[in-house]
Order: structure tokens, then C-alpha cells, then sequence
């Protein structure tokens, strides 16, 4: 990407490997309880969650064998899931999500961490 762009120190590329999900998968425990099931979480690096069977299909899936009205909505539950976590958790799991929260502290003049 910064060869198709070029020279633009204003361009910071950054990717999450599958889904956004993957940066959940570090509050599976929340994950279990919104979902009102108790399912074992995904083994492995949040980020290296794969498979054939991506982060978001595993949420899905948890949400809708357990006791949860409906199945997962990123939009709402993603919020839901993150509102009583503290983010530095997944930061320290997935080192994409670290370099990509850096990335934005050191733009605004911050510490990295």
C-alpha cells in the first residue's frame, strides 16, 4: 500500500488479519455471558483465530446456542462487549491492534506503549 501511495508520511496503513472480531476474542468471558452459553473459547493468538471459521462466526455461534434473545450484531454487541473491558487487554493479546493503537497515540504526541 505505501507504493501505491507513495510519499505521504500522513498515510499510517493497518490491518486486522481477519475480523475485527479477533480483538474480542481476549473478553471470551464476557463473550460467554452476553451469550448466556459457556462455550470454550477459541485457542490461540486472537489474531491468528482462523480456520475456516473466522472470530465473527464464532461469536455468531455462541450467541445463538445459548440463552442470548438473538444472534450477534456487531453493531450492538461489540459495544456491549467492550463497554466493561478495558481495552489494554486485547492490546497486549494482538500485536496488530497494538501497533495500530500506537500508530494513533504517537499522531496525537502521546507515549506509545
Amino acid at each position: 500500500m505505501r507504493l501505491w501511495v507513495g510519499h505521504e508520511p500522513r498515510f499510517h496503513p493497518h490491518v486486522a488479519l481477519h475480523d475485527f472480531e479477533a480483538w474480542l476474542l481476549p473478553y471470551w468471558t464476557s463473550i460467554q455471558k452476553l451469550a448466556g452459553h459457556n462455550k470454550t473459547a477459541p485457542t490461540g493468538k486472537p489474531e491468528t483465530v482462523n480456520h475456516t471459521n473466522p472470530p465473527a462466526y464464532r461469536i455468531k455461534e455462541i450467541f445463538e446456542i445459548g440463552r442470548s434473545r438473538d444472534s450477534y450484531v456487531k453493531p450492538r454487541d461489540a459495544g456491549r462487549i467492550l463497554s466493561k473491558n478495558d481495552l489494554g487487554v486485547a492490546v497486549a493479546e494482538c500485536p496488530e491492534l497494538k501497533a495500530f493503537v500506537n500508530t494513533i497515540i504517537s499522531v496525537c504526541g502521546g507515549k506509545i506503549l
